[in-house]
């Protein structure tokens, strides 16, 4: 399905007068307004394909109709929602999920639409169809040589599937780790998993990277390999410069300070970039936004105060790797994309209106009340009109999730893949 600009256009129509209010009101409020529309307008957060359908536990899956049964079906989806927000230019993919058969067809068909193609993900926490051996007691860690090895070998495979398809970068995300005290040798298990990790990275082209994500636990749940940024930043210092620690938001025990983890690594020259979603308990994969927005904003202050000049290494336009990494059980899975674009255009807004001056002099005389004031001030700030701006110059939809619900996009979907359409992968 693609979606045609006139029909954005003509919903746009309805909405102008009281947009053009709204923002003329923004305008007067927020200095540095047209400042802030041209970052939302250049800000680019990458989909990635596994959160295409419905998502599910280990009690059930209850999807939706319409999913995306194929690769271009999924190009397909990420075009939709990034001709409704213009900020979705990106699809990440997990192989062997999405192993195109054609790797020219698919850029060519992604080109159509306007996208690119993000980092690829290896998956060694499944046994896939065929495999000889299995990941049961772990995959680069594993006691078993051969194992290992299996393991090494998919990783290089997903590099030159992501090299065939212009991608610049390979996330290793492992559930690696024990059950019960004395099955492991943590020592061991580490050595490992670095000298695997070593000849993965030993192929990367010159201007890749590998990102390294970490998680606290599950489906481990007495140790993980690489259980915290700790472990990772371990990995990625021994590695090498093109190795960078991957936060993804919800990898998490409850109420870790993320925002201090992000400015660490920052400091560091190792933060590669995020998965984001929220989290009420653990990897929830909840909507970005829809338990903690004020920590995403948090989160986005380090960036932007991180990414100032002369604060080496990562100066702006270091780049980082924005990823959505979200599947959640009862919302349709486009609009839940939708929203997380959203929630993470606004914090983005938010906190490019810190008075980053004012906050460090408030830091240097200890007034604590002057920093909180400025911070919740500027996280207090409407900024939904400067991102509905952002998305009417570039032709782009006022209100996207207005847009999909009154075309009835999911509907058309369902009337052209069927209500028993899942989503490959999951």
């Amino acid at each position: 399905m693609i979606l045609q600009s006139t029909e954005i256009e003509k919903s746009n129509a309805g909405k102008q007068a009281k947009h053009k209010a709204l923002f003329e009101f923004a305008k007067n409020e927020i200095p540095n307004a047209e400042e802030i529309i041209k970052r939302l307008i250049d800000f680019q957060v990458a989909i990635p394909s596994w959160a295409l359908g419905t998502g599910g536990t280990r009690f059930g899956r209850f999807p939706g109709g319409g999913e995306p049964g194929s690769l271009e079906q999924k190009i397909e989806d990420v075009g939709l929602l990034h001709k409704l927000n213009n900020s979705s230019g990106a699809i990440s993919l997990h192989i062997p999920w999405d192993i195109p058969t054609s790797p020219k067809d698919i850029q060519e068909l992604a080109a159509q639409h306007g996208l690119a193609f993000d980092a690829v993900n290896s998956n060694t926490f499944q046994d896939q169809a065929g495999q000889v051996l299995s990941y049961k007691f772990g995959s680069l860690q594993n006691v078993n040589k051969a194992i290992r090895k299996q393991a090494i070998e998919h990783n290089i495979e997903v590099i030159k599937h992501g090299v065939d398809l212009g991608s610049k970068s390979l996330t290793v995300w492992l559930s690696d780790g024990s059950c019960f005290p004395g099955q492991l040798n943590f020592r061991k298990a580490f050595e490992n998993t670095l000298e695997s990790l070593q000849e993965i990275y030993a192929t990367l082209p010159e201007d890749w990277k590998m990102f390294v994500e970490y998680k606290a636990f599950e489906p481990n749940f007495y140790s993980m390999t690489v259980g915290d940024w700790g472990q990772s930043y371990l990995y990625t210092s021994k590695l090498g410069p093109k190795a960078y620690t991957l936060v993804d938001l919800g990898h998490h025990l409850p109420n870790a300070n993320i925002e201090q983890i992000v400015s660490l690594l920052m400091m560091e020259g190792k933060l590669g970039g995020f998965h984001f979603n929220d989290s009420k308990y653990g990897d929830d994969d909840l909507t970005v936004g829809s338990i903690n927005p004020y920590q995403l904003f948090l989160i986005f202050n380090e960036l932007v105060q991180g990414t100032q000049p002369g604060n080496a290494p990562f100066e702006a336009g270091s780049g980082f790797g924005w990823m959505i990494d979200a599947s959640h059980n009862v919302k349709d899975p486009l609009e839940d994309l939708l929203q997380a674009v959203e929630a993470i255009l606004i914090s983005y807004a938010q906190s490019l209106l810190v008075d980053a001056k004012a906050l460090e002099e408030a830091r240097e005389n200890n007034d604590v009340v002057k920093a909180q004031e400025i911070l919740q001030g500027a996280y207090r700030t409407d900024v939904r009109t400067l991102v509905s701006e952002s998305r009417l110059r570039t032709g782009a939809a006022i209100d996207p999730l207005d847009v999909f619900r009154s075309l009835k996009i999911r509907e058309k979907l369902i009337a052209e893949r069927g209500t028993n359409s899942i989503a490959t992968g999951l």
